[in-house]
């Protein structure tokens, strides 16, 4: 069966798309190291977007409940990995009793929510001791430099690391890893291949509304997961911040 993908709105990244396959294979780079944590376990993904990360996470992991709250995006899912549970809900009350999951992940999410305190709350309370929250979530830092207001207007609030750790520290949780996604080698050189920034070369492209010179857009389908680096060094120069926290 073949299904429709998911139209590209800017509120989530989708495969298979080439314009997109920067973002794509950000997101992809932190589900690739995470996974380690998701070996044989019940792993819940809060805001599971177009579902190939917990797909992703499915091949390691002995269930994967794929939570989305959009209506749509539940259904694509569905139809797109039969292998996961696919269940609509609110991120505000999670649909799981207490102690029900071994692990939660929640990656490229948080920064959408408005009460992230009290998602966090859930987190803890759905994860069973010892269990994993799983986050990732961009730098403010570095993704909207200078501004308390997000650049982005699908994000409601975005953290720096320091403000990420005392959310999770808030929220009861344990953290056993705080670390930075940046460019590894091949990035770097083609930022300087673009003026210092790929990232600032896209995002001139999407908001002038033109197409895609050619040198710039072999150069994004170009980027695999593998080119991006984690490191707890320096966090505040990271784009995306990666967090593993444990519930006592």
């Amino acid at each position: 069966m073949t299904v429709e993908p998911l139209p590209l709105t800017g509120e989530r990244t989708v495969p298979g798309i080439v314009e997109e396959n920067y973002w794509f294979r950000r997101h992809e780079a932190a589900y690739l190291d995470l996974v380690r944590h998701c070996v044989g376990a019940v792993v819940l993904e809060a805001g599971c977007g177009e579902g190939y990360g917990a797909a992703l996470i499915a091949g390691r992991a002995a269930r994967v409940v794929a939570l989305d709250y959009d209506e749509t995006t539940a259904a694509h899912v569905g139809r797109a990995y039969p292998g996961l549970t696919a269940v609509r809900g609110n991120l505000a009350a999670l649909p799981v009793r207490d102690a029900g999951v071994d692990v939660v992940a929640n990656l490229q999410v948080i920064e959408h929510l408005w009460d992230q305190e009290g998602f966090l709350a859930e987190c803890a309370r759905v994860l069973r001791p010892g269990g994993r929250l799983l986050v990732t979530t961009p730098n403010r830092i570095t993704f909207s430099p200078g501004r308390d207001t997000p650049l982005n207007p699908f994000h409601t609030r975005e953290l720096a690391p320091a403000e990420l750790r005392d959310l999770l520290v808030g929220a009861g949780l344990e953290v056993e890893l705080l670390a930075g996604l940046r460019h590894g080698p091949a990035l770097r050189a083609l930022d300087r291949a673009f003026g210092g920034s790929i990232i600032d070369a896209q995002v001139a492209v999407v908001l002038g509304g033109g197409e895609w010179p050619a040198d710039l857009l072999a150069a994004v389908a170009s980027v695999r997961a593998e080119d991006f680096e984690l490191t707890t060094d320096d966090l505040d120069a990271s784009l995306d911040l990666v967090a593993v926290a444990v519930r006592p």
